[in-house]
């Protein structure tokens, strides 16, 4: 009897596991924007970029921001704006600004540096973009699936420091 009862448990952890792993995020709803911020040096980077957990930056090209950042012609800030932050771990990832639910360049996401996590004022949506990679917790974005766009930040590839590319 306890055998029996041990590998039924064992069964439904295994279905509860697999049903789980099945579900995954539509982080590709904002629609295919240019993308390129280039840090030329490393000092560039620690004025601008991130350089630890849970730090955060957001630049808007049109917005002039940040203020002094040095964008030029071939600097794009995607859809809504790019999030750059600093997962748990210290590494720089990067966003779209733009909430996957409402689809708009003008609606975007907001840092709760509280909660350590993001929202989007007018849907309410809640993701994870220290741990998670910018999925949905609560929200509309969560019952749909919707993640946030994710962008590359990796080493620069014609002599700068760092980039955040598509």
């Amino acid at each position: 009897m306890r055998k029996k009862r041990f590998y039924g448990i064992l069964a439904a952890i295994s279905a509860t596991v697999t049903l789980c792993g099945c579900h995954t995020v539509d982080d590709d709803r904002i629609p295919s924007s240019p993308i390129r911020i280039a840090f030329q040096t490393q000092s560039q980077w620690e004025i601008y970029g991130v350089s630890g957990a849970l730090e955060t930056r957001r630049f808007i090209k049109s917005e002039r921001e940040p203020s002094n950042f040095p964008y030029t012609s071939l600097t794009y800030t995607g859809f809504g704006g790019v999030l750059l932050a600093g997962d748990i771990h210290g590494n720089p990832v990067g966003y779209d600004l733009a909430c996957p639910v409402e689809q708009s360049p003008t609606v975007r996401i907001v840092v709760d540096t509280k909660a350590n996590n993001a929202y989007c004022p007018k849907c309410g949506s809640v993701y994870d973009i220290f741990t998670n990679y910018g999925h949905p917790i609560s929200g509309k974005a969560a019952q749909e699936g919707y993640g946030l766009q994710r962008y590359v930040v990796a080493g620069g590839m014609q002599g700068e420091y760092m980039t955040i590319s598509r």
